[in-house]
């Protein structure tokens, strides 16, 4: 098969990349700078420049493939209804291909305050409700018989290099003194590795029925454990911070409000439905064996 990849150059996609063409098929990319375009290339990928905004780019990349996976999402979180427009109307520029089509959504879209599993309903009032547009726009394509779903990832997507949610977690530990996690710690935090990822990205590509809608976590880590494997790292103490302190010590009051959310999910749909095992290391063992802790001070 040969496969369009948006966002085949960030943090996540270039593990799914090498997955595709460690399975057999040929990937495109869209590169919107000389810098992706050469990433890409350095995985064995074929660069097409363009962007999320440049939908004849889009277009001509998704018209000349056999399946496309889109994972690019970008915007300023400042404008959340831009950021919803953009993903939005890429994904509908994607799908009119026809082609078998895997978008990129995230676990935190489910309701807070239980395990959620695939066949429940998100929040659409939630804190990543601005991924929502974008999963109907793609499950919209299933109605009209082409073979779409949408991945769930995690918020933490582990592995070499992670200057997301874990990263970002590190680095205010640093900076302040503490590892820190909100109330009691006891909410949960879904993870997946960045290989199992890739996995379940080349599996929703190749055999997901059509409307799936798959959750790509591994595990829910108690986010206690997490401050708790931090601050040993770090030679730092795990501290309870209330509610209204941590506005104040995480790098934002949504970073806050993010890090104290208990949002565990269920993969075990998904897991029965694709055959995806995951089989790397978890969460822990990343931040105790992994280079969050080894790299320097953002």
């Amino acid at each position: 098969m040969h496969v369009f990849v948006t966002g085949g150059s960030g943090l996540t996609g270039p593990a799914v990349v090498a997955e595709l063409l460690a399975a057999g098929h040929t990937v495109t990319g869209l590169a919107r700078s000389d810098a992706a375009a050469a990433r890409l290339e350095s995985l064995g990928a074929v660069p097409h420049r363009g962007s999320l905004d440049d939908l004849d780019s889009l277009r001509s990349g998704a018209e000349a493939a056999d399946g496309v996976v889109h994972m690019a999402f970008g915007g300023d979180f400042a404008d959340p209804d831009d950021m919803m427009r953009r993903d939005r109307t890429a994904i509908e520029t994607l799908g009119r291909s026809g082609a078998p089509l895997v978008i990129t959504s995230g676990t935190l879209v489910m309701p807070a305050g239980r395990e959620s599993t695939e066949q429940d309903e998100p929040d659409v009032s939630g804190i990543a409700a601005f991924r929502l547009p974008g999963e109907r726009a793609c499950l919209g394509f299933a109605d009209r018989g082409v073979r779409a779903s949408v991945v769930r990832l995690a918020p933490t997507v582990h592995g070499p290099g992670d200057y997301g949610f874990m990263g970002m977690l590190v680095d205010t530990a640093r900076k302040t003194g503490v590892s820190a996690y909100v109330g009691d710690g006891a909410n949960r935090w879904p993870a997946v590795h960045r290989l199992d990822a890739a996995v379940l990205f080349r599996l929703a590509l190749e055999k997901a029925p059509a409307g799936s809608v798959l959750h790509g976590a591994a595990e829910n880590v108690p986010f206690k454990s997490i401050a708790e494997a931090i601050g040993r790292g770090l030679g730092l103490p795990a501290v309870s911070l209330p509610p209204d302190e941590a506005a104040a010590h995480f790098p934002s009051p949504f970073m806050a409000t993010v890090y104290g959310i208990d949002a565990p999910v269920s993969s075990a749909r998904t897991q029965e439905l694709l055959g995806w095992a995951p089989v790397h290391p978890t969460l822990l063992d990343d931040l105790e064996h992994g280079d969050y802790l080894t790299g320097p001070a953002s």
